[in-house]
């Protein structure tokens, strides 16, 4: 069984409540979980939420919600929480939920990697990468081998490693013991200083492959992140009301 789970704190540091903000008369939250369902390829789709607000204020919509601790470190520390009670599962996938305008053949692609039995863990990285990106630490790039496994995450590149680079998107795949062996581990040093989770794995010889697309990514950070995916939306609706017509 394939199974997306999204990880939904509500008290975000830079946005607060963020997954609850309305965009378009509804919360963020169910633009990511409404985009998610329309994945071909997941057997099911849960919310890992941590708090009776978030709960009640998504009583009226039919979404499979559980409830998680609120003292975890990260969205995969939820997440693993929630698969340690669900023992038939092959792949899971992890994904933001501020990501409204997430690609469900994004998600599809992802799995399908794990048709081969030797990857445990997956992510997926943009080839849409411009000058200003490059020069963003809040940009994470991500540096690949022949074989597309990650060899490397930073935040600032040098001028000598920019023909390998990535724009890296947080959407991760796991095998449900590499999900949990992950977090079983401390993280690293790098990972501290760098605040790149996914570097515990690389310091722990875990290997990440990279699932190489186009598609862009944008997560909400901001109240401008907010209006500029509203607007998208509602074109979106639009165009959709005048097709049917």
């Amino acid at each position: 069984m394939n199974i997306g789970i999204i990880p939904a704190r509500l008290n975000s540091k830079r946005l607060p409540k963020k997954i609850l903000a309305n965009i378009a008369g509804k919360p963020m939250i169910v633009h990511t979980m409404e985009r998610v369902l329309m994945s071909e390829k997941l057997d099911k789709v849960i919310l890992a939420v941590d708090s009776e607000e978030t709960r009640k204020a998504l009583k009226q919509f039919n979404f499979n919600i559980v409830m998680t601790s609120k003292h975890h470190r990260s969205g995969t520390d939820r997440i693993a929480e929630v698969v340690h009670k669900i023992k038939d599962t092959d792949v899971i996938i992890n994904i933001q939920g501020d990501e409204p305008l997430v690609d469900p053949k994004v998600i599809d692609d992802l799995i399908d990697l794990f048709k081969n039995d030797d990857i445990g863990i997956a992510t997926v990285a943009s080839n849409n990468f411009t000058a200003n990106d490059l020069l963003d630490p809040n940009v994470v790039k991500v540096i690949i081998d022949e074989r597309k496994n990650a060899i490397e995450f930073k935040r600032n590149i040098l001028d000598s490693e920019i023909g390998g680079v990535y724009r890296h998107i947080g959407m991760y795949g796991y095998r449900r013991d590499k999900l949990i062996q992950f977090t079983m581990l401390d993280p690293s040093d790098r990972e501290k200083r760098e605040k790149l989770e996914q570097l515990r794995a690389l310091d722990n010889k875990m290997s990440i492959n990279v699932l190489i697309t186009s598609w862009d990514g944008f997560a909400v950070d901001t109240k401008d992140d907010l209006i500029k995916v509203e607007k998208v939306i509602r074109k979106a609706a639009e165009l959709e009301i005048i097709q049917k017509n």
